[in-house]
């Protein structure tokens, strides 16, 4: 009878640790479904295109009023991936990428006005551009297939064949962009004055040839 009670007492044991992980388990799911919740990353303020239109009259003068500026001097941002304008933004403000003026005009904006000002230029249309024909045809193979002989990188493995860019990977659009602006940049990229691991890698083997040819058929990509 001993044993018989011994064994009937572990038995109920097991049962009540059983009936317990019965409760605990799905309360300890919840629990921890309650703390991922609580640890999610918040929305992301998409902006406000409206509000960004109101506030870009200060960036009109050198990229137009519609994002098309009217010069190679300046670049174009209409039709640009959101996320890049105000990355680009960010590091004007932070001092990472340099250049005077942007550093001023983007030192009082909050990530608010950031936020609006690249809804507002993203949602514009970028006017098209023109390829020089004395030079289309280097500047597509290099857009298109690279120049392996001299260790140069296709550009349409991150920018696309269209030069339409890959926002979630950040890799801007360049399509219909001016091909000095394109030129310009390319140059810093190989010089250092400039800073993207990627984009120096390709443009460090590039020569002042080779970026005008691919900067000007990017211009004509649509």
């Amino acid at each position: 009878m001993y044993t018989t009670g011994r064994f009937q007492l572990t038995r109920n044991k097991r049962e009540i640790m059983t009936m317990k992980s019965v409760w605990i388990l799905p309360s300890l799911v919840f629990s921890l479904s309650v703390s991922a919740a609580q640890v999610a990353t918040p929305e992301v303020y998409a902006g406000d295109a409206a509000a960004g239109k109101a506030k870009s009259a200060s960036c009109a003068g050198c990229h137009g009023v519609d994002g098309n500026s009217a010069t190679g001097d300046f670049p174009k941002l209409a039709g640009q991936h959101p996320n890049y304008i105000k990355s680009s933004l960010a590091a004007y403000k932070d001092g990472s990428r340099n250049n005077a003026l942007m550093m001023g005009m983007a030192a009082p904006l909050s990530e608010t006005d950031m936020a609006d000002l690249a809804a507002y230029f993203a949602s514009q249309a970028v006017s098209p551009g023109a390829a020089d024909p004395a030079v289309v045809g280097r500047g597509e193979q290099l857009y298109r297939f690279g120049d392996a002989a001299k260790g140069i990188s296709a550009c349409a493995a991150c920018h696309g064949p269209t030069g339409a860019g890959m926002a979630s990977a950040g890799f801007p659009a360049v399509h219909g962009q001016w091909s000095a602006y394109t030129a310009q940049q390319l140059q810093l990229f190989r010089d250092g004055g400039r800073v993207n691991t990627m984009m120096n890698g390709v443009a460090v083997n590039m020569s002042d040839a080779d970026m005008a040819a691919v900067a000007s058929y990017i211009e004509g990509l649509r």
